[in-house]
């Protein structure tokens, strides 16, 4: 029973290739997922492939995901970092559901936990929001998301008034509003491309070219093309 799911899971995300690989002068997939973050030497969830998606030949166990995701994110405070171990979480996440539950209110209480401390953590509250949104572009809009009403962009944007110099915060706020583009989305992504100036990670994804698209990261971000973001 659990390769024939594994079977229809790779089929699944077979076919959302093309939505990821669709030419656009607008973002067409869900840019939470498509873009592998580049996070040099530094430890994340394990990886096989070297493209989005999984490679159907991993062999990690989920039941791990929340302990393992949580141990990474406290081990590092760089935000990138957080982003492409959110990213790998949630692409492990979609064939395991309890995992997903699991993670996502392990995430949401270490936040609320630290809103209420006298230091809270900016980066526990951006991790709630960022995976929140991170599971509404690849988990959908079914029962079956459990960040379904949970305003992601919200928290991230909490995390941003704490911590108002990360600029590869300002980078994910940038990619959770291309989903509504407007204003504040290219604010968003204007002071991550400054940010870029003095963070040399930065500047390497900001270079980079999103899947499937000749421009590269910061090109794509500045488009304020009013189209919005295909989700899954």
């Amino acid at each position: 029973m659990k390769k024939k799911s594994f079977s229809i899971f790779r089929s699944v995300c077979t076919a959302l290739v093309a939505v990821c690989i669709t030419a656009s002068p607008a973002w067409a997939g869900p840019p939470l997922i498509c873009h592998a973050f580049d996070i040099g030497n530094a430890k994340s969830l394990p990886w096989i492939s070297h493209n989005w998606n999984l490679t159907g030949t991993e062999s990690y166990d989920t039941s791990a995901l929340a302990k393992d995701t949580i141990t990474i994110l406290d081990s590092n405070r760089v935000a990138l970092v957080h982003m492409e171990t959110l990213r790998r979480a949630t692409l492990y996440a979609r064939k395991d559901p309890e995992a997903a539950k699991q993670l996502l209110l392990m995430l949401t209480a270490r936040a609320e936990a630290s809103q209420h401390s006298t230091k809270p953590d900016a980066l526990a509250i951006f991790d709630a929001g960022y995976l929140a949104e991170t599971y509404k572009q690849w988990l959908g809009d079914g029962a079956k998301n459990p960040a379904n009403g949970t305003d992601g962009y919200a928290l991230v944007k909490k995390a941003l008034s704490l911590n108002a110099t990360d600029a590869q915060m300002e980078l994910a706020a940038a990619l959770i509003a291309l989903s509504f583009p407007g204003a504040e989305q290219q604010e968003h992504a204007k002071k991550a491309i400054a940010g870029a100036k003095t963070d040399e990670l930065l500047a390497r994804n900001l270079n980079s070219h999103f899947l499937g698209q000749s421009q590269t990261m910061a090109a794509m971000i500045l488009q304020d093309s009013g189209s919005k973001v295909a989700k899954q």
